[in-house]
């Protein structure tokens, strides 16, 4: 009668104990958003291979991936509220939070700057002092032309002598393959391969070579969503972490999942663009913790934009970045 009993008691606890965990798996998933800074490239490949793998749909997150036109754009579709998530550069999310926008970074993605100076080989600019005298297409609100003010200040060279010549974001590599203009403001990731793939020979100056290393692309949101739903945003983190884990693994099959959503990709040139930004995620002071935001490197980004982009804050570098969400 006793063991009956014990029986029928276990049973009960079993069931109520499921009742949670039922009501958990058909909890109806969060939509979100995320908003790329740029055209699906190498550097978006982990988000479509980790929506393709079911890691978002793992944390009750149904996301839907929008293209970008500029880190610049992004900050303020993000701000606006029109997508939960964003893809931005830091310079945009410091220069833009620092004039009160809603927005703060929850992810230090790269933290080796891609930004470069990116010619062809007939005519090549290898360094800051090759520029004086020459046309360089840039994307309105990019970030990559004000950084340029840093790069000639440093290496004492006058921007007043380069002609900035302002076009749409695809139609900077054209500019530069039709002779144009003499480079592109873009990245070493980016750029650089879309001019190798299509017949060009490419020659990429890094801004980082020459004195002005900046934490390059962060994952960012409102600090609304990250006031009302901080559980939202570690799910969020949690699965982008893993995505790029696993891509790092196996970046042909994260290739292919991206080309799935976009089956016009140059495969090859936007595999090289993904090896080239696996190693970025680190910096020598950000090892080992994909997303990670070293300190020494977020101080040096603000003062150069300081110093060089007019960014007029006296705010700590955790205003506006935060590791708090990353996985344990």
């Amino acid at each position: 009668m006793k063991l009956t009993r014990i029986a029928a008691l276990v049973a009960a606890a079993v069931t109520l104990a499921a009742v949670p965990l039922a009501q958990a798996q058909t909890k109806t998933p969060d939509k979100v958003s995320l908003r790329l800074n740029w055209y699906l490239g190498g550097l978006h490949v982990p988000f479509y291979y980790g929506k393709d793998k079911g890691y978002f749909a793992e944390e009750g997150i149904d996301l839907t991936i929008n293209e970008g036109r500029g880190s610049g754009n992004t900050v303020q579709v993000v701000a606006a509220g029109s997508d939960t998530f964003g893809m931005a550069d830091s310079s945009s999310v410091i220069a833009t939070a620092a004039k009160g926008a809603d927005i703060k970074s929850v992810m230090s993605l790269l933290n080796t700057s891609s930004y470069a100076v990116v010619s062809l080989a007939d005519k090549p600019i290898k360094t800051p002092q090759d520029l004086p005298g020459k046309k360089v297409a840039v994307t309105p609100g990019d970030p990559l032309g004000q950084l340029l003010q840093a790069v000639c200040k440093v290496n004492n060279v006058d921007c007043g002598k380069i002609t900035l010549v302002q076009v749409d974001p695809a139609a900077k590599i054209v500019a530069v393959l039709e002779k144009k203009t003499d480079a592109l403001l873009g990245g070493v990731d980016d750029q650089y391969f879309l001019i190798k793939y299509k017949g060009g020979n490419p020659v990429a100056m890094p801004y980082a070579d020459f004195g002005v290393n900046t934490v390059g692309m962060t994952i960012m949101t409102t600090a609304d969503t990250i006031s009302k739903n901080p559980d939202l945003v570690r799910r969020f983190v949690k699965a982008s972490v893993k995505s790029w884990e696993e891509a790092k693994k196996n970046p042909g099959a994260a290739v292919d999942a991206a080309m799935k959503a976009k089956p016009d990709l140059n495969r090859q040139s936007t595999l090289d663009q993904l090896n080239v930004d696996l190693g970025l995620l680190e910096s020598k002071n950000s090892k080992g913790r994909i997303g990670w935001g070293a300190q020494a490197d977020w101080e040096q980004t603000l003062s150069i934009l300081r110093n060089y982009r007019d960014v007029a804050t006296d705010k700590p570098w955790t205003f506006f970045h935060t590791n708090e969400f990353l996985p344990k």
